[in-house]
């Protein structure tokens, strides 16, 4: 209804200035007063003035009777009862990132490990020499990092964690670290300058590989909620010796090769390895009496691989509406 009256009103102010205005028909009336006798003036001029007002009165009423429909119409659409109760704040969801941290987290804790914590804003010693990267050593170009002026970093990996929690707990422990990291490299669809990672570690004596493979093929059960198949490869990280990349079977062509695995059959999941002797010892432990295992993961890029989002920026960059998708 509102959205008729609206043209009906600007016809009738069409009408209005058409009777009444300046060049009006009654305008036009009044020019010809001069040709008229006084007593035909006087005449003429007291009917103009009638049908003048009678004009006004049934526009101005016309008028009225239109804005009230157009209001009314207009307070039907809008109105609301101010005494229903608010809806409340709409409920919110876990980042995918998030999501998979704490199906890790619970995993894990599960099966007797503990959740450790560190600074994110780390001195050199705990990011790098402790973990077997002293100052000349090439795998620091591999970590490029953002400096401070006072000689404290923004942490390249988790692993500083590590080396704290053997220094404050000792052997044996069972751990993992999840948390923020920062490198200083490009960014592309596979690389955030700021990131999630979760490393995880288990220092007891007579730990072997078989325990690596074992809580590893867990987890990448629980993460892709299926048996996985897995094999290592030899891969280089300072602070583990031997260290693996380990690579779970391609569970969209079973192995059988496709473009999702390069036809390889395989793909790269995450790094591990056994706890470098260095390391041990940098924690004030003896090598020779306690053995360990260790890896690490980005828990966004295993996000991408559980969702088949192809780019990790979506994940960081994205509006709410990308990521309602993914609510629980």
């Amino acid at each position: 209804v509102q959205t008729c009256a609206l043209p009906i009103l600007d016809a009738l102010e069409a009408i209005r200035v058409e009777a009444l205005g300046r060049k009006g028909k009654l305008a036009e009336v009044s020019k010809t007063f001069g040709k008229l006798t006084p007593e035909e003036r006087a005449s003429l001029g007291k009917l103009l003035n009638a049908v003048k007002q009678e004009l006004e009165s049934n526009l101005d009423a016309r008028k009225a009777a239109l804005e009230s429909v157009a209001l009314n119409a207009r307070l039907a659409s809008e109105w609301f009862d101010l005494t229903t109760p608010a809806p409340g704040i709409r409920p919110g969801h876990l980042h995918p990132v998030t999501q998979v941290q704490r199906e890790i987290e619970d995993l894990f804790v599960s099966l007797g490990f503990a959740i450790m914590d560190g600074p994110e804003v780390e001195q050199e010693y705990y990011n790098f020499d402790a973990l077997n990267i002293p100052p000349d050593h090439p795998a620091r170009d591999m970590q490029d990092t953002f400096w401070l002026k006072d000689g404290r970093l923004l942490r390249t990996h988790t692993s500083p964690v590590q080396i704290r929690a053997l220094e404050k707990l000792g052997a044996p422990l069972k751990m993992i670290a999840p948390g923020r990291v920062f490198r200083n490299e490009e960014v592309d669809p596979s690389h955030e300058h700021t990131f999630y990672q979760l490393e995880g570690m288990m220092v007891d004596r007579d730990v072997s590989v078989a325990h690596l493979i074992y809580f590893m093929k867990t987890l990448l059960s629980a993460i892709f909620h299926r048996e996985v198949t897995v094999r290592l490869r030899p891969g280089f990280f300072p602070f583990v010796e031997p260290g693996f990349e380990l690579d779970i079977q391609c569970l969209i062509c079973g192995g059988k090769g496709c473009p999702v695995c390069k036809q390889s059959g395989w793909v790269e999941i995450l790094g591990s390895g056994m706890v470098h002797p260095a390391v041990i010892e940098s924690a004030g432990l003896d090598s020779t009496r306690y053995t360990g295992w260790a890896f690490g993961l980005g828990p966004a890029r295993t996000a991408l691989a559980r969702h088949g989002i192809p780019d990790i920026r979506i994940l960081y960059d994205s509006d709410v509406r990308f990521l309602e998708q993914f609510a629980r």
